[in-house]
């Protein structure tokens, strides 16, 4: 992440704080104004509203009391349980809510220096790669003496009320957080990747192996500081056994439960269970495990001391895994993914691109072409290219636009489709691609209106380019494009449509053919021990050459290898030698030399070997099977 910090309207908080001190009076922000116009854009709350301070509330108040906990936090008047299911996960990791409250302990009331208040605070939200320090004032909406909005479970902890305020300034309302995605605001605290999971669709509750598996992954989440949450789907109702559909629980512990009593040198049967809350702080679990169930008759009291169980009408709950699985449907996972290398976890390689999609009306300079079916305006799109230089890499990719809630008052503040596109390329491409001739599709995500789309893919070695989307062309908006890999990547931005021309080959003429080749593979290679014959390529073009990987112990092989040359000499020809590794000197076995393009670049062209000299090679047969086209102009490409 980065650390950039950015003052929100430009407020810094520290100048503002001491300008109220100097002129002896408490902060009142005009950015956001204890107003109806911070309250709402279109349904005015039922009654009357007056904004106070939590002096006026209560006679001793506190940003936090006792800490700060996951039952701080109970919904208010507004349909924000998503907002609150993700400030209770918040709330469980300190290294992270020190992140969004700043210092809080400078901002804590001081009761021995109540002249040093001046009813200002400020949160920080992580926004396309910057964290955004948003002040705010302290007065809070309230009717008939009480909090409307978010609220703690003790009357004089401000912190969960404080936030939320924050947080509705940075949408441009508290209107604004009515309906939303619990994983949209973990991702807001702390700039984590989120991956969606749909349990319908992912048969987890029909297959106990896709259920262990899952299980241990969250389980790794949680340990390793992820955030989780999840919900049922539907309209908001209740089950018969207490949970409430659409409406979302943040996951507060991941554990193997001991049954029974545990002795040296025996084993012991542990079972998997979750643990969840519900952010009105009440309407909890009534099956199996729930709070005053006779399972946990099962459990010694170390035990229920260990997991941390509680008998009260918290809102907080406990589930087998088996249970959760079979009754909420939607879960989205929020991984704080490891790039440090000071570490025993696994350590991901990270690449990030800020980007965004803009129009121009020159093909070549606009960068919203749609998705994939927009055939003409496809390849307008930003371009990014990165390697993958294992055999085999597992790939996380993660795409998120930016927030569109501040657009809620225009009627504009849904987010668009969006998605992305991976194309196996060149091995040598390092300019924009202009035509899919000979580029394999690699993987599609899906298209879909939220702020962040994410896959993880296994791809295998070789060269890429990934294209960021929105569905339809023509849109403008900011996003941010991280890629996560096991080695380096070489992960950048293709912003060249041709590679540079030196300033004294102007003379000597600009590239003016572009030829890409595929060469698919050899055949009919004979040598006197077969067994030795690891057969690799070479394509020259000029000054430049692709080599491909050795193929071992094979005379018919299949290699796939794809290249791009930018041609000044059209009369030199493209040549594709084919080479023996062995132990002492590689052996030249054969080459074709390519000087036109195929009438059909779509089919495959079969080609005999010859010598270096251009004549056949009899003693040691062969042919080679390829595609090749090439185009003078770029706009044909």
């Amino acid at each position: 992440m980065s650390s950039a910090v950015i003052q929100y309207k430009d407020q810094k908080y520290d100048e503002l704080k001491q300008e109220c001190a100097k002129q002896g009076r408490l902060f009142e922000d005009p950015e956001f104004p204890a107003s109806d116009e911070s309250l709402f854009y279109s349904k005015p709350p039922s009654g009357r509203v007056e904004w106070k301070r939590p002096k006026d509330l209560c006679e001793d108040p506190h940003l936090f009391v006792d800490g700060i906990s996951s039952h701080d936090l109970h919904q208010g008047k507004l349909g924000n349980c998503w907002f609150v299911a993700a400030c209770s996960c918040l709330a469980l990791k300190k290294d992270l809510w020190q992140q969004v409250i700043p210092k809080w302990k400078q901002q804590e009331w001081d009761p021995r220096r109540p002249h040093k208040y001046m009813g200002i605070f400020h949160f920080r939200f992580w926004s396309l790669g910057d964290w955004i320090d948003v002040v705010i004032d302290d007065r809070l909406p309230t009717m008939n003496g009480e909090l409307i909005y978010c609220h703690s479970n003790v009357p004089n902890e401000f912190w969960s009320a404080l936030l939320e305020k924050a947080y509705a300034k940075s949408a441009g309302s508290y209107e604004a957080l009515d309906g939303g995605n619990t994983a949209d605001a973990i991702v807001d605290f702390t700039g984590a990747v989120t991956e969606p999971l749909d349990l319908l669709k992912g048969k987890v509750r029909e297959h106990m192996a896709q259920r262990t598996t899952l299980f241990e992954d969250l389980l790794k989440v949680y340990r390793r500081g992820g955030l989780i949450s999840c919900s049922i789907v539907g309209n908001e109702a209740q089950t018969e056994l207490g949970l409430v559909k659409g409406h979302a629980y943040s996951v507060t512990a991941v554990r193997k439960v001991t049954l029974g009593q545990t002795f040296l040198c025996s084993k012991s049967e542990k079972i998997f269970m979750i643990r969840l809350r519900n952010p009105w702080g009440n309407k909890e679990w009534t099956g199996p495990w729930s709070d005053n169930s006779e399972e946990w008759n099962s459990v010694s009291e170390s035990e229920r001391s260990r997991v941390g169980l509680t008998v009260k009408d918290d809102g907080e709950f406990w589930m087998t895994f088996d249970d959760w699985c079979n009754n909420f449907t939607n879960v989205d996972i929020c991984r704080i993914i490891n790039t440090s290398c000071f570490t025993i976890h696994k350590t991901w390689e990270k690449n990030v691109a800020r980007g965004a999609w803009t129009q121009n009306d020159n093909p070549l300079l606009n960068r919203s072409g749609g998705c994939f079916n927009n055939t003409a305006t496809f390849l307008q799109n930003p371009q990014y290219v990165f390697n993958v230089k294992k055999e085999e890499d597992k790939v996380l990719i993660s795409l998120q636009q930016e927030d569109r809630r501040i657009l809620k008052k225009e009627g504009k503040g849904d987010s668009f489709i969006i998605g992305f596109e991976i194309f196996m390329v060149e091995q040598n491409r390092t300019c924009r691609i202009h035509k899919l001739y000979f580029q394999e599709k690699a993987a599609t995500s899906a298209y879909i209106n939220l702020r962040t789309v994410f896959m993880r893919v296994v791809l295998k070695k070789g060269r890429y380019v990934i294209i960021p989307t929105t569905f339809c062309p023509g849109i403008t908006s900011k996003f941010i494009l991280r890629i996560f890999t096991d080695v380096p990547s070489q992960f950048r931005e293709l912003k060249l449509d041709r590679p540079k021309v030196a300033f004294w080959n102007y003379f000597s003429g600009n590239p003016r053919r572009v030829t890409q080749i595929l060469v698919h593979s050899v055949e009919g290679l004979t040598m006197k021990d077969q067994s030795e014959v690891n057969p690799y390529l070479v394509i020259k073009c000029e000054k430049e050459k692709v080599c491909s990987e050795v193929q071992k112990y094979t005379v018919n092989a299949v290699f796939e290898t794809r290249a791009v040359f930018y041609r000044r000499d059209l009369d030199e020809p493209i040549i594709v030698q084919v080479w023996n590794r062995n132990g002492c000197c590689d052996q030249f076995l054969g080459q074709v030399m390519l000087t036109e393009s195929p009438s059909d670049p779509k089919e495959l062209q079969t080609i005999p070997l010859q010598d270096k000299a251009g004549q056949g090679a009899a003693e040691m047969p062969g042919r080679i099977k390829f595609k090749m086209v090439s185009s003078d102009d770029l706009e044909e490409m």
